[in-house]
């Protein structure tokens, strides 16, 4: 017990810190900004360089590591050694080019400026690295951390750590300290081994400890556990040289191969998010804002020119990887700040006598000055990266990354699927319709699931589904039906819109994550989006109601009151844009499609008989469906509105021929 009076001596800072922190997010909150950025610059108001609220930097430190280590753990239970195989091209070739070429361009910069090869080798050292904590927490935080943006970014952050291993190694050598180079390689086949062998340990062991710990049913002891194997895996890897961070990071992935994996997520998340605060207050508190205004030029020069530096040496690192420059651009921009573990790399250095780009102490708080302010703009270069990538798409850079040439599809294909991502929706979609016999064929970004698909001996197209030259060679203008499944809702939205813009009468069904998104992709042209936290919901609920054996009828009910409820917004009923989706092929070749009008669309205003749709393209109107009613074989006074649904009978060709009726807005 302490006397009255007394505090305890990191109590002030405690508190100072985590007030700070609550304020100034929530500020942020008001503003719409990041908390991230909350977080840096409360550090920045109340380190010692400012308010001088916080003193003492080893503590806040101390704990700020451990936030980090618990960060990379949680994104390491929600990963899984499967996921980590699928993106190991990519770490291995997108990570090895990333961090060799920004070692490579810093080098030569440093030699046209005079600069010494052994201290612009460290300087590179430092430039290459890029925020783990800060890259992933957005990933989280945006919910992409499953699409092609998020695997990338994890690959090439994760390659970047294993670096870090070499790169302390060689960091005595370049100061011209410790032993050769073969022992330094040494000392790194060392490490690997120590990796492996924890690894195949702890797989192998954790299980077991898991299932023990929570047949106790002690939750306190499962969350003891869940912490000490945690901090304990990274502290075994740090003695091989590993950070403890990827130390933490790997020791998730096992914890991810548990049936225990969601329980040990949900005990460490408030921990993780507490200690994770305090690692971007600290970071925030290294910044010197005497120096940063007495050199600000500088800095900013410095800032700008590291800026462009990684943002166009990870672009071209994902473009040889195959993926667009949309996707490059974002990634590259999204990792385009100096990393955390670049402090520990200049300290190590400034223990041998090296500093960045060899100016000494004025080096070291120029370097720290870039780094905070980087790391403070990180989310507003994300949010760009998106945006930019998507005007160069419309330029000739438009043109680089995805180089391969669609592969030719038979002619004769026609009133057939189009399935947009060949992840496990996608392949088991692609498993039923060959099941059955439908004809379909599967657009694919990702080069290892193109790959798959073709050993399948399937119809693949390798490219990005929002080009129009992609969905072209699919063949688009005859296709019955498009599928889109993939992880990214932003790249879906747009592969709707240009889809329905190339044809009006094709049926397009999206899968998404939040019912939020329904709307915007209706919005795009979608017909039918099915949103996988509602579904959830569903089976959810409906398993709930069969244990206290609610009658099948009311669950039905429920079911279609839930689902009519939360998707109000689309055009007709459920049932009837099911019943369109399901109907097939016709005798004499015939079809039978939903077509909705929109707005701007030349069939809106005009009658039956002006459009001549079988006079001019052979093409019967069975119904028309406007408003909850339904109109059968309208006559040809019939004048249609925008918002109707016109159920059409006809050939592939015949409703390729009349798109043009339904299109509503200039190709984009």
């Amino acid at each position: 017990m302490l006397a009255a009076g007394i505090t305890l001596p990191f109590l002030n800072e405690l508190v100072a810190l985590v007030a700070a922190s609550v304020v100034i997010v929530y500020l942020c909150y008001r503003l719409k900004l990041e908390p991230i950025v909350g977080y840096l610059l409360a550090g920045v108001v109340i380190g010692p360089n400012a308010l001088g609220m916080v003193t003492d930097l080893e503590l806040v430190n101390s704990m700020a590591e451990v936030g980090v280590i618990l960060l990379l753990f949680t994104i390491g239970v929600e990963f899984s050694l499967e996921k980590l195989a699928r993106i190991g091209r990519f770490i291995v070739t997108g990570g090895g080019l990333q961090v060799g070429l920004s070692i490579a361009a810093v080098v030569g910069i440093g030699l046209l400026f005079g600069l010494d090869v052994r201290a612009g080798i460290f300087t590179g050292f430092l430039v290459a690295l890029s925020s783990t904590a800060i890259g992933l927490r957005l990933l989280s935080q945006r919910g992409e951390t499953d699409s092609p943006v998020g695997q990338l970014t994890l690959a090439i952050l994760i390659f970047q750590d294993l670096a870090i291993i070499a790169m302390v190694l060689l960091i005595p050598l370049l100061g011209g300290e410790g032993g050769s180079p073969g022992a330094a390689l040494l000392a790194l086949g060392e490490a690997l081994l120590i990796i492996a062998a924890v690894l195949v340990l702890a797989r192998k062991a954790l299980p077991w400890l898991l299932d023990r710990i929570s047949a106790t049913g002690q939750s306190e002891l499962f969350l003891l556990t869940v912490v000490i194997v945690c901090l304990g895996t990274g502290w075994i890897m740090s003695l091989a040289g590993v950070s403890l961070a990827l130390g933490a990071f790997l020791a998730g992935l096992v914890v991810s191969e548990s049936r225990h994996a969601g329980r040990a997520l949900s005990e460490i998340l408030p921990l993780q998010t507490l200690f994770n605060a305090v690692f971007f207050v600290s970071v925030g508190m290294l910044l010197d804002l005497r120096f940063l205004l007495a050199h600000l030029p500088l800095v900013l020069a410095v800032a700008g020119g590291v800026l462009l530096l990684k943002a166009v040496v990870t672009t071209g690192s994902v473009l040889a990887l195959g993926y667009p420059i949309r996707i490059a651009s974002t990634v590259g921009l999204g990792i385009a700040q100096i990393g955390e573990f670049s402090f520990v790399l200049e300290r190590a250095g400034a223990s041998v006598g090296l500093s960045p780009a060899g100016l000494g102490e004025a080096g070291a708080q120029t370097f720290i000055a870039v780094t905070v302010l980087l790391m403070i703009l990180t989310p507003f270069m994300t949010s760009a990266g998106a945006w930019i990538g998507a005007r160069l798409e419309r330029t000739p850079l438009g043109r680089l990354g995805n180089m391969d040439e669609p592969m030719a599809l038979p002619d004769t294909l026609e009133d057939h699927v189009i399935i947009v991502g060949y992840g496990p929706a996608g392949q088991r979609l692609a498993q039923v319709l060959r099941d059955v016999g439908l004809p379909f064929v599967v657009i694919e970004l990702n080069p290892a699931l193109a790959d798959q698909a073709e050993a399948a001996g399937l119809h693949v197209l390798r490219g990005d589904a929002s080009r129009p030259h992609i969905l072209e060679h699919a063949h688009i203008e005859r296709a019955k039906l498009c599928v889109i499944v993939i992880n990214d809702s932003a790249a879906a939205e747009r592969v709707v819109s240009v889809a329905h813009y190339l044809n009006p009468t094709l049926q397009i069904i999206v899968r998404t994550r939040y019912l939020a998104d329904l709307e915007r992709l209706q919005r795009a042209g979608a017909d039918i989006v099915i949103p996988e936290e509602l579904e959830t919901a569903v089976r959810i609920f409906t398993q709930v109601l069969n244990a206290y054996m609610i009658p099948p009828d009311e669950i039905e009910r429920q079911v279609q009151a839930i689902r009519s409820g939360d998707y109000k917004h689309f055009r007709g009923s459920i049932q009837e844009a099911h019943l369109m989706v399901l109907q097939g092929l016709d005798e004499d070749g015939l079809h039978t499609r939903a077509v909705a009008v929109r707005e701007g669309a030349p069939a809106a205003g005009r009658t039956l008989s002006e459009l001549a749709l079988r006079q001019a393209h052979g093409i019967t109107v069975l119904a028309v469906r406007r408003d909850g009613r339904t109109f059968g074989s309208p006559s040809g006074d019939f004048r249609i509105q925008p918002g109707d649904r016109l159920v059409l009978v006809g050939t592939a060709d015949q409703f390729a021929a009349s798109a043009h009726l339904f299109r509503e807005r200039p190709r984009p």
